[in-house]
């Protein structure tokens, strides 16, 4: 999910995870951010801002939309829901984006910032919430999810001599917040304590990770969904593996999908008794059934649409699965186009 600029000599390549990466001095990671992530060009509101694309049949204005258009230039990656309402963060500068699934409709809830940037996104219920991490930045915000309003910052400094973190994907659950970091083999961990009561910045801390998970080049853990009461599930981008983590010992554990893989693997969404799996240069989303305990899996179909546009991340709300074309490849700007795409949930 994104990156910081790098050095003049910086050569790209893409790895199967499907962000462009550019390697130079001590910095690698920069996907295809416009400019650096430290001046973002702003995002603007175009008047295709919250436009409804009526479905093919049924054209009226109570027909749900089949696709919702982004501000111009919002380069969006992870989307979340509370359910009503969905949120759509920004690569550019970190803002969030609230739109009615319903209508179409939204506006700008949190405004960006230079040198802020918003990946994976999760609503924490309890305490209406949106936990944003921030790839190459290293941090996760908790900001207000009536009013955009950055609550808290923690922060996660990369290893000592090591290279940047990437934090691509976020899930919270009710004792923690758990963040992937797509460079190293560990999760980032926020604590909760009950109430709505924040926890101290000192209680962010790092899980590492043992057992089957194994880090190659590229980018490596990305998606992150609960996995019943007691574990999590998250998706190997480069190897397309998934995995079922312990968050009280790190352990992994690779869920046998009978010979497939999910190459790509993007966001990840359950809903209705099955997991979605964006599988992002794939321009489709994988139908995994599930065994009772998640050690077993099928991939037993798939979602597609002509206006998927290298997806990235998916919420699903009601009958309906939200789908974001990050369009990773096609170069960024103030006024290209982006925009959420329906797809319904079988």
């Amino acid at each position: 999910m994104t990156g910081r600029s790098s050095s003049a000599h910086a050569h790209a390549s893409r790895p199967p995870g499907g962000r462009v990466l550019a390697w130079g001095g001590a910095i690698a990671l920069a996907v295809t951010l416009a400019p650096a992530v430290g001046a973002p060009a702003a995002p603007t509101l175009g008047p295709s801002a919250g436009r409804v694309h009526a479905a093919a049949t049924g054209s009226t204005p109570a027909a749900a939309p089949r696709r919702i258009d982004l501000p111009r230039g919002w380069q969006p990656e992870g989307v979340t829901t509370d359910g009503r309402r969905l949120y759509v963060g920004s690569l550019a500068d970190g803002a969030i984006y609230r739109a009615n699934p319903r209508t179409g409709s939204g506006a700008v809830l949190a405004r960006g910032r230079s040198g802020r940037v918003a990946v994976g996104i999760d609503y924490d219920r309890r305490r209406d919430l949106l936990w944003v991490v921030g790839g190459p930045t290293g941090v996760i915000r908790a900001h207000d999810a009536d009013t955009g309003k950055v609550r808290r910052v923690y922060r996660f400094p990369a290893p000592k001599g090591g290279t940047d973190r990437f934090l691509n994907d976020v899930v919270v659950t009710r004792h923690a917040v758990y963040g992937t970091d797509s460079m190293y083999r560990q999760l980032v961990v926020v604590p909760l304590r009950h109430g709505d009561r924040l926890p101290p910045k000192r209680a962010a801390h790092t899980l590492r990770l043992t057992g089957d998970l194994r880090y190659e080049a590229g980018f490596n853990l990305n998606g992150i969904v609960r996995s019943g009461r007691h574990a999590l599930l998250s998706v190997q981008s480069n190897t397309g593996k998934l995995f079922r983590i312990r968050p009280a010992t790190g352990a992994t554990r690779q869920v046998n999908l009978h010979g497939r893989t999910l190459v790509n693997g993007d966001g990840l969404e359950r809903a209705r008794g099955l997991l979605y799996v964006v599988r992002n240069q794939n321009n489709r989303v994988a139908v995994v059934d599930l065994s009772r305990h998640d050690r077993t899996g099928r991939v037993v179909g798939r979602l597609t649409a002509r206006s998927l546009d290298v997806p990235s991340t998916a919420a699903a709300v009601r009958r309906s699965l939200w789908v974001v074309n990050a369009r990773f490849g096609t170069p960024p700007g103030t006024r290209r186009a982006y925009w959420l795409t329906r797809l319904p949930l079988r």
